[in-house]
């Protein structure tokens, strides 16, 4: 039957299936490919094309369903990059790898609306937008482009989001962001199964706030959106194992998500592909 659907709504279809990992299914893997000489986890950059292409077809091979491609690290205290830049260095990846690879899921990873469209129009399928739709402009490429998206909360910009952030509540305050931008594009008729929200682990948020978001996971499940768990080698895991270094971080990167799976979060987005689906495998059999 999928045969005689139009091109696009198999790709659609496609899509979806990616989204919500289903009832008692393994986490829908996401791995990271990050285009930048300066991100948080120095073992993921990659800034040469073939490299980049190589890597997002290992990560494909691996079993990842989506490939999130970026070109500006936003890790804490990280300085902005130019849009031409960020354009340069991820739109040639993004070309590349559909021609290898036309089936393959792509995410990009941005806050400007100019790269989200351009990406889109050169094949990528989601927005991940770590500023949470914060543009309008953004908001306006979702819905004319029709693309999934990923609505991640953030307090501050990455240069100075981890200087003393301060929240009442921060598991509501999170909670109402996400929810409230999610309707406002439901509102204006975007798919609400398009639509994935983010806590932002470590995005404005001390030890204590990441740790009280992800006790309080329910929050964001009970919404009936999917959800996008992104805790990967992040200073969270660092402060609570007492490893400085990030490439000390796997085992401890695998422990959050096992958690994800326990608690049914649609999406992981990971930097280690092939450890995270063995976790995945194994759980889904023992449950």
């Amino acid at each position: 039957m999928g045969e005689n659907l139009a091109p696009q709504e198999n790709r659609r279809r496609h899509v979806l299936e990616n989204i919500h990992r289903g009832n008692k299914q393994p986490c829908i893997v996401m791995g990271i490919l990050n285009v930048t000489p300066d991100s948080f986890h120095s073992e993921s950059r990659r800034t040469e094309l073939e490299d980049c292409i190589k890597r997002g077809l290992e990560i494909w091979d691996y079993g990842a369903n989506w490939l999130d491609i970026g070109g500006e690290s936003t890790r804490p205290g990280a300085e902005p990059v130019d849009v031409k830049e960020e354009l340069k260095r991820v739109i040639p990846v993004i070309k590349s790898l559909k021609q290898v690879k036309p089936e393959g899921l792509i995410s990009i990873d941005t806050r400007r609306a100019k790269v989200a469209r351009e990406a889109i129009n050169a094949g990528a399928d989601m927005v991940n937008d770590v500023s949470g739709l914060s543009d309008p402009e953004m908001m306006n490429v979702v819905l004319e482009t029709g693309c999934a998206v990923c609505i991640m909360h953030m307090q501050g910009e990455p240069e100075k989001m981890q200087n003393e952030p301060e929240y009442t509540d921060c598991v509501q305050e999170v909670s109402n962001y996400l929810f409230k931008k999610a309707q406002e594009l439901i509102d204006k008729g975007h798919p609400k199964e398009l639509i994935i929200i983010d806590p932002g682990i470590g995005f404005g948020k001390l030890l204590e706030h990441n740790i009280d978001l992800m006790r309080n996971i329910d929050k964001l499940k009970n919404s009936n959106f999917s959800t996008l768990l992104g805790v990967s080698r992040k200073s969270m895991i660092g402060q609570i194992t007492g490893k400085s270094k990030t490439e000390d971080r796997l085992a401890g990167t695998l422990a959050t998500s096992a958690f994800a799976f326990y608690n049914q979060i649609d999406i992981i987005r990971v930097h280690d592909i092939d450890e995270n689906i063995d976790l995945m495998k194994v759980l889904s059999i023992l449950g």
